[in-house]
């Protein structure tokens, strides 16, 4: 197969086309994740490109800047096959806007203010190895500076070229509205998955009414979708799955219900049940893009092959039928 069988859709009204299927670094980050090892993340990297992903997204926040540096060290030499994506809003240079947690003993606050934005930028610039983001995401949202101020900040650096596209992630509906009234928006990013369907009834219609494009992360759950979190799965005490009710007994054996429903159309497709599993995220109306965590070689290889399966329409009404019948009731 070649580059050219992987889905593609257009962030927006950039202009910008990358592939539907993402790769997320927040596990490469290490933080909250059980630490990271840098070349195995750069080689999960470098294989998820020459599998025919072109979209990266990452985020000063994972790891304090150590899964950019990680992402830079592995695009060198093929920048011009990624559409980059990284994010500003969470700062540990300046105690300003709202205090929103500790990572490793520094406090993070989320400020969206026209400095910080700018200083930011370049940091992640640097670390990145790049001179420009091809899409910049609000990570969280500011509540002590105006949506419009941050957004003019933005649009300058877009000016300048070191932006491409803007977006925004973690928002509420007034977040949303106040980010279309400026005209400027190209993507919005939220949790989607076959556990987490809320959007589905407030961001994706007004998105599709004005031409915005969803990425959304989270689509296997963090990992209770991909078919290989058992009921014997154990997870390190500074990893986030530890004592996450999401993981508890009762819905994992809800989810190896669904995961039956899902094997058979796995099967006739010669696919990996997560592959049907991200095949399904981005067949759902609206969702644009779907980012998908990898830390090795083959998690990348194996997601990668999600953008290139078609699934019929029966497929994925087989599938969403299963999801009612059987993702119930969840533990949050």
């Amino acid at each position: 197969m070649t580059d050219k069988d992987i889905l593609t859709r257009p962030i927006g009204r950039s202009g910008i086309e990358a592939s539907a299927v993402g790769l997320g670094t927040w596990a490469i980050g290490g933080w909250m994740w059980g630490g990271t090892d840098e070349k195995q993340s750069i080689d999960a990297i470098r294989a998820s490109v020459e599998a025919g992903i072109s979209l990266i997204d990452t985020a000063p926040a994972y790891g304090m800047g150590l899964a950019e540096t990680i992402v830079g060290k592995a695009i060198a030499g093929q920048r011009d096959k990624v559409i980059l994506v990284s994010k500003c809003g969470l700062v540990w240079h300046v105690a300003e806007g709202t205090y929103f947690f500790h990572q490793d003993g520094k406090p993070v606050h989320r400020y969206l203010g026209p400095s910080s934005i700018r200083h930011e930028v370049e940091e992640s610039l640097r670390r990145l190895g790049t001179d420009y983001i091809d899409h910049y995401v609000t990570h969280w949202q500011d509540a002590t500076t105006p949506i419009a101020d941050t957004v003019g900040e933005l649009l300058r650096l877009k000016d300048e070229g070191k932006i491409r596209s803007i977006g925004a992630s973690n928002v509420s509906e007034a977040d949303l509205a106040a980010y279309l009234a400026t005209g400027a928006l190209d993507a919005i990013q939220e949790e989607y998955s076959m556990v987490k369907r809320d959007i589905e009834t407030s961001f994706v219609p007004t998105c599709i009414a004005n031409d915005v494009s969803i990425l959304s992360y989270s689509s296997l759950a963090l990992g209770l979708l991909s078919g290989k979190i058992g009921p014997d799965r154990v997870f390190a005490a500074d990893d986030q799955r530890h004592g996450n009710a999401r993981f508890s007994m009762g819905n994992r054996e809800k989810v190896a219900r669904l995961m039956e429903v899902i094997r058979p159309i796995a099967h006739h497709h010669n696919a990996s049940v997560a592959q049907v599993v991200i095949a399904w995220t981005v067949s759902q109306p609206g969702i644009t893009f779907s980012l998908c965590g990898a830390r090795d070689p083959g998690q990348a290889i194996e997601n990668a092959g999600a953008a290139r399966l078609h699934l019929t329409e029966q497929d994925v009404s087989t599938i969403t039928a299963g999801i009612r019948e059987h993702l119930v009731d969840l533990d949050r």
